[in-house]
């Protein structure tokens, strides 16, 4: 039985297939689009520019319809939520075929998920003398701080030297496999290198079974969407704006940073910038001074790349998926530094209007509506926006065909010159 196990998605168009296979997380959508993952016409326009989006984590795949015209169906039948696939499962897309194949066609037994358990596990691990935890076991847990689908933060004191720190633990929903846990632990290695002022600093990392843990510094003051609550809902545009100039020097320090990465022979070789593809307001987190700070950076891809979160739905983005632009969502393969200038561009609206870039009506499909709608320009949402600062977001938050293409310094500077 392989270790890693790989989907493969073969897609029959008439006569002509194509293969496309997937060893790690993807989300691909299947369209008639041009940039679409998988891009499919039948010439008779039953296909939709965005028809349908695959979840692939390994050795799972679940396809889920976005509103198409003329639906996905699966075996025959259309499908009005998402559904897992197995092998010998026939997606029709119109006129295409999909079928799925996998090298390990049983996917290991999931259980619910209950973060609460990673901490026990990882303090009976180290009862039992397990390798790679000596860091853990010098940490004594103080209070819950946080909690989310995968993990619980805690605060926590690092023995040794009196620091506090924030110890988030995190639970897979299924085994692990050594080699996904060891993809986790070099991504981290990697993120930890990254040291600057305006990036959360990770401090140690490690791991035991289906739990996972890091530690990091600890910022009191709590995160950019707690301090939008407490001002009522907005921030005015002197608190908002040096919030995400802190944030740009941030992103900016990683977009070009060179970090040693071991890889899984053992050499060792340098990674080219690191791009964070979840920064959200939670992800903000607020310091003394005050200074904003980065938090979790590579750590959503760290976990993804592993495999560790396959009882994550396509669905189950949260309100991530408001900060997220169109090209993170139909790029699959990789996310460019754009990305994130994006994220914090949505960031730096929605503290300033209390409102997402896009309106996401209840019950539309989030990413259908990311695919298939505009941005909202920023003084339609609140007038009183400055208007040469509402043109740096507004030009911005352009995201079809692509996000303009900036570094974190450039749109920095003209964030500046916008005051």
């Amino acid at each position: 039985m392989p270790a890693s196990p790989t989907v493969t998605v073969v897609v029959r168009l008439g006569s002509h297939t194509e293969s496309y296979a997937f060893d790690r997380r993807a989300r691909i959508v299947v369209g008639r689009a041009p940039d679409c993952g998988i891009h499919v016409d039948d010439g008779r326009r039953r296909i939709s520019r965005h028809h349908c989006l695959l979840d692939v984590d390994p050795p799972t795949v679940r396809v889920r319809d976005l509103d198409s015209r003329n639906g996905t169906l699966v075996n025959g039948r259309r499908i009005d939520d998402e559904h897992e696939l197995f092998p010998a499962d026939q997606v029709h897309v119109g006129g295409a075929v999909l079928r799925v194949t996998v090298e390990h066609p049983h996917p290991p037994e999931a259980t619910r998920p209950d973060p609460d358990r990673a901490l026990p596990a990882l303090r009976a691990a180290v009862a039992d003398g397990a390798p790679g935890l000596r860091e853990f076991a010098d940490h004594q847990v103080l209070d819950e701080i946080g909690r989310g689908g995968h993990g619980v933060v805690y605060l926590a004191r690092h023995r040794p030297t009196g620091e506090l720190v924030a110890l988030k633990t995190l639970l897979a929903d299924h085994v692990v496999d050594p080699s996904a846990r060891d993809i986790f632990l070099r991504e981290i290695a990697c993120t930890r290198q990254l040291r600057h002022q305006n990036v959360v600093a990770l401090r140690h990392a490690g791991a035991a079974g289906e739990a996972f843990y890091f530690t990091c510094e600890y910022c009191p003051d709590g995160n950019v969407a707690q301090l939008v609550a407490r001002r009522g809902g907005r921030l005015a545009v002197d608190e908002a704006v040096p919030i995400v100039l802190d944030a740009l020097d941030g992103l900016a320090h990683a977009h070009r940073a060179e970090l040693p990465v071991v890889l899984a022979d053992g050499r060792t070789a340098l990674a080219h910038g690191l791009v964070h593809r979840d920064v959200t307001p939670q992800n903000l987190l607020l310091a003394a001074g005050p200074v904003t700070k980065v938090a979790d950076f590579g750590l959503a891809k760290a976990f993804d790349q592993a495999g560790l979160s396959g009882h994550t739905r396509t669905g189950a983005t949260g309100g991530s998926v408001g900060f997220q632009s169109r090209a993170q969502l139909v790029d699959y393969k990789y996310a460019r530094p754009e990305v994130d200038l994006w994220a914090v561009t949505a960031c730096l609206y929605w503290m300033l209007t209390g409102a997402t870039p896009r309106d996401f009506p209840p019950g539309a499909d989030p990413i259908a509506v990311v695919l298939r709608t505009s941005v909202v320009p920023v003084r339609h949402r609140l007038g009183s926006v400055p208007r040469r600062l509402a043109n740096v977001i507004d030009e911005m938050l352009v995201d079809n065909p692509r996000v303009p293409e900036a570094t974190a310094t450039e749109l920095a500077d003209a964030l500046r010159q916008a005051l």
